[in-house]
Parts: structure tokens; sequence; C-alpha cells
């Protein structure tokens, strides 16, 4: 037992690391309170989306811990189990957010947007969820031998993972609509100013929050970064982090 704690811990917050850095901020799919009533304010589940990698840092910091008060114990065990039980981890995470904040809580779903979003719930849960606990579970308790290599398994769960990423990442055929958000120092004419030299018009805006629905017909969203953009919708690109800095 003391060899699996540590590893699900990890695994349990790189699950919640790649569901928050994949899905709330470089999809944008949804963000943790994404169907909560009155929860529309985008500044808010943004905080909230902190909150939860706050949140995953101290598991991840708990896993870390146990693993170094284990770390005698675990240098051991023959079977590896520190890097077997890391999927379990992985795949655990994500059962619990299908069945609990999707199912149970109804505060997101994988995709919120979708017009069939329990067919993008249970593809999720099975891909990311079920397949990476029985891979796991059976690399730590199964027979070991030349013909079940560890380095085999994690790499066909990395390359399902880097596949399924890029894929959801394509933007649907035909739309050139994107959201952006500034920040609120901005004025909504500099903000305007901004849209206009990248190349984007403005279809809807809501001043107060610096947030606006734009038409990128060459698509390029990316651009948007460069002129202060906070988070742009379908960019493919994380948090615009040097954006605060920009005048």
């Amino acid at each position: 037992m003391k060899t699996y704690l540590p590893a699900v811990a990890l695994g349990f917050a790189l699950g919640g690391f790649f569901d928050g850095i994949l899905l709330h901020q470089i999809l944008q799919w949804h963000h943790l309170l994404s169907l909560v009533p009155d929860m529309d304010n985008m500044r808010m589940q943004i905080l909230w989306d902190g909150y939860f990698h706050l949140a995953m840092y101290i598991v991840a910091l708990a896993g870390l811990a146990a693993l170094w008060h284990w770390r005698a114990v675990i240098d051991k065990d023959p079977r590896r189990r520190l890097w077997a039980m890391l999927p379990v981890g992985f795949g655990l995470w994500h059962s619990v957010d299908a069945v609990l904040s999707h199912w149970v809580l109804g505060i997101h779903r994988i995709k919120v947007d979708s017009a069939v979003p329990l067919l993008w719930d249970l593809g999720w849960l099975i891909g990311f969820g079920i397949l990476p606990i029985f891979a796991g579970l059976y690399l730590a308790l199964g027979p070991r031998g030349p013909g079940r290599p560890l380095g085999g398994v994690i790499a066909t769960l990395l390359v399902l993972t880097i596949g399924a990423g890029t894929w959801a990442a394509q933007p649907p055929d035909g739309n050139t609509l994107t959201s952006v958000l500034f920040r609120k120092t901005l004025s909504a004419a500099q903000v305007r100013d901004r849209l206009a030299l990248a190349g984007a018009s403005v279809i809807w805006m809501d001043t107060e929050r610096s947030m606006a629905v734009v038409d990128m017909p060459d698509g390029g969203g990316w651009r948007l970064y460069g002129k202060g953009a906070l988070l742009v919708a379908g960019a493919g690109l994380p948090v615009g982090c040097f954006s605060w800095s920009r005048a």
C-alpha cells in the first residue's frame, strides 16, 4: 500500500492538470463552474479555475511528500509500482470528475456546447479514465515479464493523449468567430484598436468586462495574444501570461 499512495496521488494531480490546461485554457470547452447558475462572469470562472489548479498543486505536494517519506520502501519494490500506478491516479481523476462534476453536481460537461454532451462525457471517461486505470492495475498487479514492458504502455497512453488533444484542438469547418478577453484596465477604444490591428472585426463587446466576440476570417486567433489578450477561445495557446505587462 505504501508504494501505491504516492503514485496514485501524483497521477490524480496530473489528471487534474491535464483537464484544466487542455479543456479549461487551451480548448476552452468548459470551465470548472460553466453550468452553475448566475456564474456567467468570465473573470469569476477563471478565478475558480485557478482555485481548482491550486487544489491540484496541494494533491501533488501531498504525493511528493509521501514519496519522500516512503522512498526507502519504494526503492526496493521489484514491481515498480510508483510508475505503474501513475496511470491509475490519472484515470481516477477523470472517473471522479465524470461522475461527480458532470452527472451528480452538473457544474460542467466535457464539451458544454455539444449537441450530445453525454457522448463526450462517456468517450472522455473511457479514454482517459477507465483505460488508464486498467493499464496501471495490469502493470502493478499482473505478472511482469519481457513481453510486458512498462515503457510500451506509458508510450501508448502518451500517444493517445497527444493525439486526442491535437484532434480536439482543430476548429470547426467554416467557423471564423472567436471570443477574446482583455484586462479590465483597457478602455473600449483601446480594445477595438488592438482587435483592428490583428485583423479582427468586432461582432459583440462587453465594455465592462473587456470581453468581445470577433470575426477572424483568416484564422490566426493566436495573434490576439500579441495585442494584449489574456484568453482567446480556440487559439490553441495557453493564457497570455506576458499580456499583463503590456501598456
